[in-house]
């Protein structure tokens, strides 16, 4: 894989990270705002149309259905597609976080106590882009590995179609867990049984930008945020093979 190749499988990681993003910061933090509201009403919705979406990308995947749309991005000569394929990644990112319920610890608690509230939505959505930074360095991480990682898979050609087979299943578990609202499930089991890394802030405590980004960065860790990363790495890892290899 050259270097035009790896930015462009960062980039398709940057603009999902940018999806998730914008659900963090407008249908979390700032849930007292119309935008906000909007989101809530639709949640449920854009969950379901995700999970289909993450479905159909798993089958394409595994080579059981082809999409032409989502081959563009993985055809290095292909400039017209690209920007369409980044956009379907902001869109990915928006539907994994439309289905995702994070675990709520004291931080995230107190942005979201404080979203609830019109008078200090502003402050909210502030601190949750800070949480949402946080969240996203190890998805970006993942996204510039990848790159790197890929150059060793194509020294293992004859395991290509396995690894191909595994990010297709991932994919399609995560898009059914989307549609059927599996993942909020694994949130509160979480909540419940106490899986979750948290930082030691009292309740009462106001949160600051830097608290936000580092409790963004420990939740990654999380029962809540992990089970994704495999059907994340599959999605990259469809932009980050070769047409010929991938389908």
């Amino acid at each position: 894989m050259n270097a035009s190749q790896r930015t462009r499988v960062f980039l398709h990681a940057l603009a999902f990270v940018v999806g998730f993003s914008l659900v963090f910061v407008i249908g979390w933090g700032g849930s007292a705002t119309l935008l906000g509201r909007a989101f809530g009403s639709y949640k449920l919705l854009l969950a379901k149309i995700g999970g289909v979406v993450v479905m159909a990308f798993g089958l394409h995947t595994l080579g059981l259905i082809h999409i032409p749309a989502l081959a563009y991005d993985t055809r290095p000569d292909f400039v017209a597609g690209k920007r369409r394929g980044v956009a379907a990644s902001v869109l990915m990112g928006v539907f994994f976080a439309a289905g995702w319920t994070p675990c709520i610890g004291t931080t995230l608690g107190a942005i979201l106590t404080m979203g609830l509230s019109a008078q200090n939505s502003v402050q909210a959505m502030v601190l949750s882009s800070g949480y949402a930074l946080g969240l996203a360095l190890p998805f970006l991480a993942i996204g510039a590995g990848i790159g790197r990682a890929s150059e060793m898979v194509q020294r293992f050609r004859r395991y290509m179609r396995s690894i191909q087979i595994i990010n297709g299943v991932f994919l399609l578990v995560i898009g059914l867990m989307l549609f059927t609202n599996q993942l909020t499930a694994i949130a509160i089991w979480a909540q419940r049984n106490g899986f979750f890394p948290d930082l030691p802030l009292a309740a009462e405590v106001t949160p600051t930008y830097f608290l936000a980004i580092l409790a963004g960065l420990v939740s990654f860790l999380s029962p809540c945020v992990l089970p994704l990363v495999p059907a994340y790495i599959g999605y990259l890892g469809g932009h980050a093979l070769e047409p010929s290899e991938t389908l």
